[in-house]
């Protein structure tokens, strides 16, 4: 039986996110910080599942159980990346002839009805994360909740524009019930040529 290997993954380096409008530097160190613990978290589960099913203690209680949170901690890792890369210090508006844009209207009937529903979604008691998906089956845009990172995602959809909307993205610059200020800073820094090329 061959030896399975693990490649660990590296934080990857969002350090141009100071100066966002409305999200404060001490609000992304703090969330970058947490992401890299997803990073370590994701390399530590991925070696201990490595080193068990070398000795040959696959299926076993505590495999299991490492299986089961490596969803979460994997799924943290990547939809941080995928919120840190769709946001920019330099934003520019949606191009109304964009492709993205073209999807929205399809889907949503326009841009404005689905902000709209994307913000709505995204102030929703709990904590999660707010997704914009696109069905690569039918072309179709629909909106998302994504609870705990691996509660909720839809299998074979792709991530177009993904919000964090757990409290340590916003906690430090608003109040819990001023979470809605926060969804429009995050709009207010939105980087649409990064969501653009992931449809």
């Amino acid at each position: 039986m061959a030896e399975s290997k693990n490649r660990p993954y590296v934080a990857k380096d969002f350090s141009h996110l100071k100066g966002l409008t409305g999200i404060s530097d001490e609000t992304m160190e703090i969330h970058l910080s947490l992401y890299a613990g997803y990073v370590k978290n994701t390399n530590l589960l991925n070696e201990r599942v490595v080193a068990l099913t070398a000795g040959g203690q696959a299926g076993s209680a505590e495999y299991a159980e490492l299986k089961r949170r490596l969803g979460f901690e994997y799924n943290g890792m990547r939809l941080h990346e995928l919120y840190f890369a769709n946001l920019t210090t330099k934003p520019r508006k949606l191009r109304a002839n964009s492709r993205l844009a073209k999807a929205i209207t399809s889907s949503f009937g326009s841009v404005q009805a689905w902000q709209e529903d994307f913000a709505k979604l995204g102030a929703i008691r709990g904590v999660g994360w707010a997704v914009l998906l696109l069905d690569p089956s039918t072309g179709a845009l629909s909106n998302h909740w994504i609870t705990m990172h691996e509660e909720g995602n839809v299998a074979g959809f792709v991530p177009i524009l993904v919000m964090d909307v757990w409290e340590h993205a916003w906690f430090r610059d608003y109040k819990p019930a001023d979470r809605p200020k926060y969804i429009e800073a995050f709009f207010t820094n939105v980087d649409w040529s990064a969501a653009n090329k992931r449809l």
